[in-house]
């Protein structure tokens, strides 16, 4: 179910992109459109993952420079029958993890000094088995692609906001679109970003309930991850992750939203709450 939902959330938004960009170009907008998303799908289907490493300036261990982190997932990838990923540290005190890369043969798993500080063993293998867990869904390219057309459907609301100040839709008026079709282009460049964001929102939350469940069973402990997202949930609104306020559109990606409760963005998040997520790992380890 989760599978049908995010394909099906993900071709609303692939179509909300064509509609935004007849809307505010007529055939020729929809071309636009389209060609925008190819582009920027395949960019990101090659190049996000490195993009994301590079972003939150992760340096590649192996089992000398983190020999716990490393074991731990290489334990994990065989018991998930994953090949073996490579392995990050990010030098930051907010405990945060995240996992990129298009397939997983080409997959990349990252984890926080901070996080490492504060996990026991088990908590930490609950942790990265949710990461992988993503990998093996192939819930780093969905997200990417999410991300990416909510991003192109943002480009366009933002071309059209341009040509509207510089009289373009004045012309387009002249031209026989008339009073109506620039009033529904109007809305769709407030509503359309506005929209992709919520389907982008929900596709991220329902990979992320995937994720804990697959997790908890790569692990055999429910209890160890419902654990460290507690704690991961407490330190991050004591900690500031600056690569993630710096670049919001990559915190789908990390096990826990880093953005503080007073913040904006916080309304959008791409996470569930994280008690929620508790009360679910709970009832799988009492078998409820």
């Amino acid at each position: 179910m989760n599978t049908l939902r995010t394909t099906l959330l993900l071709a609303v938004m692939t179509g909300l992109l064509l509609v935004v960009g007849q809307a505010l170009g007529g055939q020729t907008g929809m071309v636009v459109a389209l060609g925008i998303a190819v582009v920027m799908n395949f960019g990101s289907y090659w190049f996000s993952d490195s993009l994301v490493l590079k972003m939150y300036q992760a340096q590649e261990v192996g089992p000398s420079e983190a020999p716990l982190l490393y074991q731990v997932v290489q334990d994990l990838a065989g018991r998930a029958g994953l090949p073996m990923p490579r392995v990050y540290v990010v030098h930051s005190d907010a405990p945060n993890a995240f996992a990129t890369g298009r397939n997983p043969e080409h997959a990349a798993v990252a984890a926080t000094t901070g996080l490492m500080r504060i996990l026991s063993r088990d908590e930490l293998a609950g942790v990265m088995a949710h990461e992988l867990a993503h990998v093996q869904h192939r819930d780093t390219l969905t997200g990417a692609i999410a991300a990416t057309i909510a991003g192109a459907i943002a480009m366009l609301a933002n071309m059209a906001q341009w040509a509207a100040l510089f009289g373009l839709g004045r012309r387009d008026e002249e031209e026989g679109g008339g009073a109506g079709g620039l009033l529904g282009a109007l809305v769709m460049m407030i509503v359309a970003p506005l929209a992709a964001s919520l389907i982008r929102m929900a596709i991220s939350r329902s990979r992320e309930y995937a994720a804990d469940a697959r997790g908890a069973e790569v692990c055999g402990h429910p209890l160890a991850l419902a654990n460290a997202l507690r704690k991961l949930e407490q330190m991050n609104q004591q900690t500031y992750m600056p690569e993630a306020e710096s670049h919001p559109a990559t915190t789908h990606l990390l096990i826990i939203n880093p953005l503080k409760g007073a913040s904006l963005a916080r309304l959008f998040s791409t996470h569930p709450a994280t008690e929620e997520r508790i009360r679910r790992l709970e009832a799988l380890a009492y078998g409820r």
